[in-house]
């Protein structure tokens, strides 16, 4: 009876673990697959966090957030041979890397404009190569 049971919760567990790893479509943190609109989506939710007010009362979320995001994408694509060479990919990854190691360094502080400069011209040329295909 005690096999029976280490079984049959054996066949369980790896049914709810397959239907749950197969599952299609756009995960919690908003990561569909599709490497273009995920990298556009994720530069408007990070502008957006990036460019919040300091005395914003919604401001630690947004930093959890983005976090979670640059995790997300990261964790997606980086293993992805078709989109770890694009140049787009490899921009996106030295800004996600920059404002990920601020977050972590400084949870408390603003991100420096000097930082928000260079994220906006890297999210920028992020845009374009996009928009040529790379």
């Amino acid at each position: 009876m005690k096999r029976f049971f280490s079984g049959l919760f054996a066949l369980v567990l790896v049914v709810a673990i397959g239907l749950t790893g197969c599952s299609g479509g756009e995960s919690a943190n908003g990561v569909t697959g599709n490497y273009g609109q995920d990298t556009l989506a994720l530069i408007e939710s990070l502008r957006t966090a990036v460019n919040l007010p300091d005395e914003a009362p919604d401001k630690q979320e947004a930093q959890a957030a983005a976090k979670e995001k640059i995790n997300a994408f990261a964790s997606r694509y980086r293993r992805d041979g078709k989109v770890s060479t694009l140049a787009s990919f490899t921009t996106m990854r030295t800004a996600l890397n920059s404002l990920a190691a601020h977050y972590s360094s400084y949870p408390n502080r603003p991100v420096p404009e000097k930082l928000k400069k260079r994220l906006e011209q890297e999210f920028r040329q992020v845009e374009v190569a996009l928009k040529r295909g790379s």
